[in-house]
């Protein structure tokens, strides 16, 4: 029997994974000389369904208590990122990614919150995340969908996988340009 978690979570889960089918099958199949390896619609269903019961599993453990990370997956490489409150979660995080069935990888940039943050915190941070994913997706150098945004206390946190180097460093200099912004720090990965 499912429990009351399982059974919101599920149809969350399934509409993930057919939004990932829907965008990999509009994707172009071309591939154009000197971007990074593309994989197979197959292979990005499969990281999908793969993130999404990473997801889960974070979700209804009672020792992670933050939402305030993001998971990335790439040909099962998981890439965690984001705030979390001790080095237990970090640690308890990356134990559970790790024993999904299909996580070739882990890649563990999470990272200490530090202090309370207050209502006005979240909502200034709230605002900050917005700006940057706005800005990155005005820019038609880098492919901003492939990168996740996490702001604490005006700190940006950019990781995903991205195609280069060049792409890496652009979109932390864009997120560096952004008002509101007080540090970047990069944990983008390029894709191989």
């Amino acid at each position: 029997m499912k429990n009351r978690f399982e059974r919101i979570l599920s149809p969350f889960a399934l509409a993930g994974a057919l939004s990932l089918i829907a965008t990999a099958c509009s994707k172009p199949t071309d591939v154009t000389v000197g971007s990074a390896p593309s994989t197979t619609i197959g292979t990005e269903i499969d990281d999908s369904v793969l993130t999404t019961r990473i997801k889960s599993a974070l979700l209804s453990d009672p020792d992670i208590k933050s939402l305030d990370f993001k998971i990335e997956t790439r040909k099962g490489k998981v890439q965690l990122s984001g705030f979390v409150d001790n080095q237990a979660q970090i640690d308890r995080a990356a134990e559970i990614a790790r024993k999904e069935p299909g996580v070739t990888a882990i890649e563990n940039n999470l990272v200490l919150k530090g202090a309370p943050t207050t209502v006005g915190n979240v909502i200034d941070d709230s605002v900050v995340t917005t700006r940057v994913r706005s800005a990155l997706l005005a820019d038609d150098q880098i492919h901003s969908l492939d990168i996740a945004v996490v702001t604490r206390k005006a700190e940006v946190q950019l990781s995903g996988y991205v195609d280069t180097e060049k792409q890496i460093q652009r979109a932390v200099d864009i997120a560096k340009g952004v008002d509101g912004v007080r540090s970047v720090s990069n944990e983008m990965s390029v894709k191989k």
